[in-house]
């Protein structure tokens, strides 16, 4: 364990911080604490108005920075950053954060999307009705290799490389099959 650092003998404000920060982690010392919270919150929320924050969402923004700073003194690494940077990577890191969450849509229960398809009018029921059967109908006059691959491509909606795998054939025959299975169905349906 290294010696402990005093105060007094760092040059800089910057220097005295991060032996600040150090000692904070090392003691969890609150008077050392409430030194560092007097030096840094005027400044993080002076930085944080300057990039269009108003008083009250700096002032709540600092002060949530620095609680982290509390709780997470123990990972500040002196040899990495001084202790500005790393508080100010807090900062940065929360006010991302707090833009996030303005940008966030919020959910609108009236929103098309979200409303259910209204019921099938009968007309509609009996008319797809018809087309499901004539389609059955006229995939039954398709050889099996073909009416095989059009189950697989139209109703269980498989790619054709799917489609290759699955049956052990090559990608050219699922696509020609494919080919013929529409030129015989397409007079058989027909629009």
């Amino acid at each position: 364990m290294s010696p402990p650092v005093t105060l007094a003998s760092q040059a800089s404000p910057a220097g005295e911080m991060s032996a600040l920060l150090v000692a904070i982690a090392a003691t969890r010392d609150r008077q050392m604490f409430a030194r560092l919270f007097e030096y840094y919150v005027p400044r993080v929320k002076a930085y944080v108005m300057r990039q269009g924050v108003d008083g009250a969402a700096a002032e709540e923004l600092a002060q949530e920075a620095m609680l982290i700073v509390w709780r997470r003194a123990d990972s500040f690494d002196p040899e990495k950053a001084s202790a500005a940077t790393w508080i100010y990577t807090i900062v940065r890191n929360l006010r991302i954060d707090a833009l996030r969450k303005l940008r966030r849509p919020t959910f609108d229960v009236d929103d098309p999307c979200y409303v259910p398809d209204p019921p099938q009018q009968p007309d509609d029921a009996l008319q797809s009705g018809r087309i499901e059967k004539r389609a059955r109908e006229a995939l039954m006059q398709l050889p099996e290799e073909q009416a095989v691959v059009v189950r697989l491509s139209f109703f269980e909606d498989m790619a054709h490389g799917e489609i290759a795998t699955s049956l052990s054939l090559p990608l050219g025959t699922v696509k020609s099959r494919l080919r013929l299975a529409m030129r015989r169905l397409q007079p058989l349906l027909g629009d």
